[in-house]
């Protein structure tokens, strides 16, 4: 096994630039933005009735299995390093927090040592 440590880093693009990562999951565009919804703006990825928002999205539940499938990719490689993934929305409460938990649970599976961080996760609500 090349990959020693599989890092990965939900984000907000509203709250500063992405961090530094192998593979970067911009979710922003392809994806409905649950901040839309009154009832669901003010609450984050810890929240049940956000994360089955964002996973009855079509098509995040491919993403995060192709997600999976890249790191498997980057295992593969000659030399042993940690591996950096980011996935970001907008603010960095709802769907890249839903996302990166769900990657980071499907990942650990492996036996790799995954580590999960929220960058973004508990910074207010940004009002665009």
């Amino acid at each position: 096994m090349s990959v020693t440590e599989i890092r990965v880093v939900s984000f907000g693009y509203l709250h500063g630039a992405p961090p530094e990562a192998h593979l970067t999951l911009d979710l922003r565009r392809h994806f409905r933005d649950p901040h839309v919804d009154p009832a669901l703006r003010q609450l984050t990825a810890h929240d049940l009735p956000v994360r089955r928002a964002v996973l009855a999205t079509p098509g995040i539940r491919e993403l995060i299995a192709g997600a999976a499938l890249l790191a498997d990719s980057f295992d593969t490689g000659p030399s042993e390093a940690p591996l950096t993934i980011a996935v970001g929305c907008a603010g960095g409460r709802h769907r890249a927090a839903t996302v990166a938990m769900t990657l980071a649970k499907r990942l650990s599976k492996t036996g790799t040592r995954v580590c999960l961080t929220h960058r973004d996760l508990a910074k207010p609500v940004v009002e665009r």
